[in-house]
């Protein structure tokens, strides 16, 4: 057995590529299924393309519902600060700083929740997440 991918639903295309690209991760394959009506996008973070990450277009609108029992995707990060810093110009929420300097959490543009822990040893707290309070659901 192989472990794969994960799929997650997306409503926007552009936004959903967009925030994934923030995180670091790169597309690696796209279908486009014109029968059946959907795309495919498919990525990954660069050096480890086994992990992949499937964003499923339906090209008819759909309403999805919020599941929290679908968890998060979870990503080792090389600096946590910077990269929630580089997320938050962006214009992502924080929803969970990483106060701490080990983990921080963030949502995509469907609220899919995304954990970023820092690889090694948690990193000395720091200002502004230190004080940071949570914001919304992660």
């Amino acid at each position: 057995m192989k472990y794969l991918h994960t799929m997650v639903r997306v409503t926007d295309v552009d936004a959903s590529l967009a925030f994934y690209k923030l995180l670091g991760l790169d597309e690696v394959r796209r279908i486009e299924n014109e029968k059946g009506r959907f795309t495919l996008i498919f990525l990954a973070a660069p050096g480890d393309e086994a992990a992949q990450v499937e964003l499923t277009y339906n090209w008819d609108p759909e309403v999805y519902g919020e599941g929290r029992n679908f968890g998060h995707l979870a990503y080792r990060v090389d600096d946590i600060y910077a990269l929630c810093d580089k997320l938050q110009k962006a214009g992502v929420t924080i929803n969970r700083p990483p106060r701490d300097g080990h983990m921080a959490f963030v949502r995509s543009p469907d609220n899919i929740s995304v954990e970023l822990i820092q690889a090694g040893d948690a990193l000395p707290s720091q200002e502004p997440w230190a004080s940071m309070p949570n914001t919304g659901k992660w």
